[in-house]
């Protein structure tokens, strides 16, 4: 593990949203929903392709609050640009568990 300094950690841009839709994503290589997330009124809604389907359904992802990078660049995955990364914690199984906050804040808070 390669150690970074507090300037580093700083340049990423980890804030809460709220997943406002969720659909599978057909086109993908691997199974994914496709998620859009309101950020709130400073960084609005974006969009994001998540490989999150062994423990989640579409639709119970509606009104959840996770924790995205919101600072990288676009990337395009098949016919949709993910404009965010959405986090969580990778099992030995390779299910992904969400990264949520603890308790519900406003949408755009950055994590510090």
């Amino acid at each position: 593990m390669e150690e970074i300094n507090r300037n580093d950690f700083e340049k990423i841009y980890l804030v809460t949203g709220t997943v406002i839709s969720s659909e599978e994503f057909l086109k993908a290589k691997k199974p994914a929903y496709i998620l859009k997330i309101d950020f709130g009124k400073d960084i609005g809604i974006k969009k994001s392709s998540a490989q999150i389907t062994d423990l989640y359904e579409p639709e119970e992802l509606i009104g959840k609050q996770i924790i995205a990078v919101v600072n990288f660049p676009g990337k395009q995955i098949g016919p949709i640009m993910s404009e965010c990364l959405v986090t969580g914690f990778e099992q030995d199984d390779g299910s992904v568990v969400l990264a949520v906050p603890e308790r519900k804040v406003e949408n755009g808070l950055r994590l510090s």
